[in-house]
């Protein structure tokens, strides 16, 4: 049995929740009805606030010493038990039919669902292929980009500039928005290369809020605030689509661009450069020891990723009809920033399973109302607490090379 049921415990969640209680008294009791002028004293809501912050205080206290007898387990050297969806990725028998559960019910989507549910579901798609372009700028190279949202923005102006002063198409724009995001990677990657850490995250912060107000005050160039509209949405073989029909065109080219992007990702990762991101996000001085380019690794890690961003920000302008400097801010970088640390830093399948939970669990918990972000809020809160690994940790690889005699020779 734990010590968290030990009367010592139990008296430090009474008193938390005495105090909580005093806190919220003149908030949650006191009323004063201006209409009757009478003061109301509900006290059944004190009722609510003490129990209710006397279980919380008291799992929160169980929650924070298993955790901590889990990290001594690992650090006597115990086998930790894998995690569901760990123990799911490792078993080929319940994987592979899982999977093909998952392609047809997606496949399916537009038809089981409004289009409504089909356009969430086609912003959470744009998400999970953001997440995975910065994953490979956080997660596997280890640099801080919290300007990424610039990237974002430069694929959706272009397609919007090129449709309208040159009326080019969707997919003649969607390779030109990759260029172009991998291009302002490059001019992005050279002033940082220096930097590390908290440097590089003020410096691609600042480049991000630059790019944001070029857009926003050079009305000659992108419009300003006014935005630009009227933006085609992707064209199929010259056919007039319907709206519905159009939003879900755009869902099934944002499923193959999701599977593309997964299968370049893995094998970046998997491949020689992959390896060298991952040696620099470990350790830089010994990865430039080791005859690794530095510089080249860098730039690399900044234009791959930005490539990503490009392509995405064409589809959400092709997507919504229209774009403006509003939707390109600072927070836009910080959601995207969110779904690679909560889903797991590295990890393809926690980037994607991060990117779903936190665009999809704020529409969906729109039946609360007024407290649906502060159910987000302490979702988000718990999860870092308890699991800051993420929701599918990236799994360590080891080389081991048997000899002549472990083989049988």
């Amino acid at each position: 049995m734990m010590r968290i049921f030990s009367l010592e415990e139990i008296k430090k969640s009474f008193f938390t929740c005495l105090w909580f209680g005093f806190l919220t008294f003149p908030i949650m009791v006191v009323r004063v009805n201006t209409i009757e002028d009478v003061v109301e004293w509900r006290w059944n809501n004190l009722i609510i606030v003490v129990f209710g912050s006397f279980f919380l205080s008291f799992l929160w206290r169980y929650m924070i010493e298993r955790k901590e007898a889990g990290r001594k387990k690992a650090e006597s050297g115990e086998a930790e038990k894998k995690p569901l969806v760990r123990r799911i990725m490792d078993n080929p028998r319940i994987y592979r039919p899982l999977l093909a559960a998952v392609a047809i019910f997606v496949l399916s989507f537009p038809f089981l669902f409004s289009s409504y549910q089909t356009n969430i579901m086609t912003t959470a798609l744009i998400y999970v292929m953001l997440g995975l372009g910065l994953n490979i700028v956080i997660g596997l190279a280890g640099l801080l980009d919290l300007g990424y949202v610039a990237f974002y923005a430069a694929g959706a102006y272009t397609y919007a500039l090129l449709n309208y002063h040159f009326g080019l198409g969707f997919w003649t724009v969607l390779p030109l928005g990759a260029v172009v995001g991998a291009i302002m990677g490059i001019l992005l990657g050279f002033p940082v290369l220096r930097l590390r850490g908290d440097y590089l995250a003020i410096v691609t912060l600042g480049f991000g809020e630059i790019i944001r107000l070029v857009m926003e005050n050079w009305n000659e160039f992108s419009f300003g605030p006014s935005g630009i509209a009227n933006i085609p949405r992707p064209g199929f073989f010259g056919m007039d689509l319907s709206l519905t029909a159009a939003t879900n065109y755009i869902y099934y080219i944002m499923i193959g661009m999701v599977l593309i992007t997964i299968f370049f990702v893995n094998r970046l990762q998997n491949s020689r450069i992959g390896r060298a991101w991952i040696a620099l996000r470990e350790d830089e001085i010994a990865c430039q020891a080791m005859g690794i380019d530095k510089t080249k690794t860098k730039l690399t890690a900044f234009s791959l990723g930005a490539t990503w961003a490009g392509m995405a920000g064409v589809i959400f302008a092709a997507k919504t009809t229209f774009i403006n400097p509003a939707s390109f801010t600072f927070l836009e970088s910080a959601i995207i920033l969110c779904i690679v640390v909560l889903g797991g830093m590295g990890s393809i399948v926690g980037v994607i399973l991060g990117a779903l939970v936190l665009i999809l669990l704020p529409e969906y918990l729109r039946a609360f109302s007024d407290y649906r972000m502060v159910l987000f809020g302490a979702t988000l809160v718990l999860m870092m607490v308890f699991r800051p690994q993420g929701l599918v940790s990236d799994v360590r690889r080891v080389y081991q090379f048997k000899g002549a005699t472990e083989k049988g020779e």
